[in-house]
């Protein structure tokens, strides 16, 4: 009997314990750490784009102006860092959300939102390909709006509008090609590592990171990105019909501008900020005066109060270590690129 009597005690005291402890927990939650919500909403496996309207001028409306983002670095690749990849792949994403605005036959005009230094040479020309091809298949305008920064690759995606916006802050301009090829020989040399190459030809291994590049396959590599570059300024000419082949070649030695300046040397149309371009796709649509709808395109639960906001997220940071990895420490192969990047 005192046994069983313990027994219960026992039990009595880890229920009153268990008890307490929930208590201060919600207590805490409540008082101490001010609002906190905790929100568990079933999601689908597929989470196809959703339509979200961040900017309503009537209720009655059917006429949409999408609001297309591009931000960050462009890749035909999901975003990777020390965690792992994250993000969605740029190059696939944009064709989504085109298709999207593309079927809908109440979206009238899209307003290309930039914010980009640019990327990789082949993910920029399929986005560029993406867009000239919903124009040309829709009739539908673009007006593209470059934010903090529409360099190099960015700017060559905005060269797909019909007109182009920039705030009076955007960096802008860098047209041209870089190649970033790494190079640890002297390193390698100083801690006595050596690699052995077989190879099948001279140039097989060319641009390794493991010795100095020869004369030779530097030239190559330079043949590369003439072609490229060349590429690069029959855009930017398409794009810019005002100016001649030989003015876009002397602005394309890879200075930037800012958007006054770059409007004043014909590379944008108007200085003005998102609202403006907004106008300027209504009036490129044929709407006049007519109310629109702004629309964007985001996955579910990706909410976003305005036109204002954005749907990139900064990389992950432990303190003060971007986790982020520059493409170059991941992948060391030579990469070609219509980046601006000051820093490297």
């Amino acid at each position: 009997m005192i046994a069983i009597a313990r027994n219960i005690n026992l039990r009595r005291r880890v229920a009153v314990g268990s008890t307490s402890l929930l208590g201060a927990v919600i207590t805490l939650l409540v008082v101490g750490c001010g609002p906190t919500s905790f929100l568990i909403t079933p999601v689908a496996a597929r989470q196809p784009l959703q339509e979200e309207v961040v900017l309503r001028e009537s209720l009655w409306t059917l006429h949409k102006v999408a609001l297309v983002d591009v931000d960050g670095l462009l890749q035909n690749a999901r975003p990777s860092s020390l965690l792992g990849p994250g993000g969605e792949n740029p190059v696939s994403l944009l064709a989504e959300k085109l298709d999207r605005a593309a079927a809908d036959p109440h979206v009238k005009a899209l307003v290309l939102r930039v914010n980009s230094p640019g990327g990789g040479v082949t993910a920029t020309d399929l986005m560029y390909q993406q867009l000239r091809d919903f124009r040309s298949r829709t009739g539908k305008p673009i007006i593209a709006v470059m934010l903090d920064v529409a360099a190099s690759g960015g700017y060559y995606l905005a060269c797909a509008a019909d007109r182009i916006y920039a705030h009076p802050t955007t960096v802008t301009g860098s047209i041209g090609v870089v190649m970033i090829a790494p190079e640890i020989s002297g390193t390698m040399e100083k801690i006595g590592v050596q690699v052995n190459v077989i190879k099948s030809g001279e140039l097989k291994d060319m641009g390794s990171l493991f010795r100095r590049m020869g004369d030779k396959e530097r030239a190559v590599f330079q043949g590369l990105i003439d072609g490229m570059y060349a590429r690069f300024l029959e855009v930017v000419t398409a794009g810019r019909p005002k100016l001649s082949p030989e003015q876009v070649r002397e602005l394309a030695d890879g200075r930037v501008f800012l958007g006054a300046q770059a409007k004043e040397l014909g590379l944008v149309d108007e200085v003005g900020t998102l609202r403006a371009a907004v106008d300027g796709a209504k009036a490129a649509a044929g709407l006049g005066h007519a109310k629109v709808k702004v629309v964007r395109y985001v996955r579910p639960l990706d909410y976003r109060p305005n036109i204002y906001a954005r749907a990139d997220s900064p990389p992950a940071q432990v303190n003060v270590v971007n986790l982020q990895l520059p493409d170059w420490l991941s992948n060391p192969t030579p990469q070609l690129m219509y980046l601006w990047a000051p820093g490297w």
